[in-house]
């Protein structure tokens, strides 16, 4: 079963995102093995995140 990628939301990094919700990404690796661009992240953090829409609650 293949799950469509989904948009990210306002205010999360892209990778992030997908990394946690589409598992064909991390289906190639050895049980207990880290994601290389995971760890790269956790290390280094996020290089963009998506903007949050101006709130108009006002």
């Amino acid at each position: 079963m293949t799950v469509a990628a989904q948009q990210t939301p306002p205010g999360e990094c892209p990778q992030c995102w997908q990394h946690a919700y589409d598992r064909s990404i991390h289906r190639k690796l050895r049980p207990r093995e880290d994601c290389p661009q995971c760890v790269d992240h956790m290390v280094n953090g996020c290089p963009y995140i998506v903007p949050k829409t101006k709130s108009s609650w006002w």
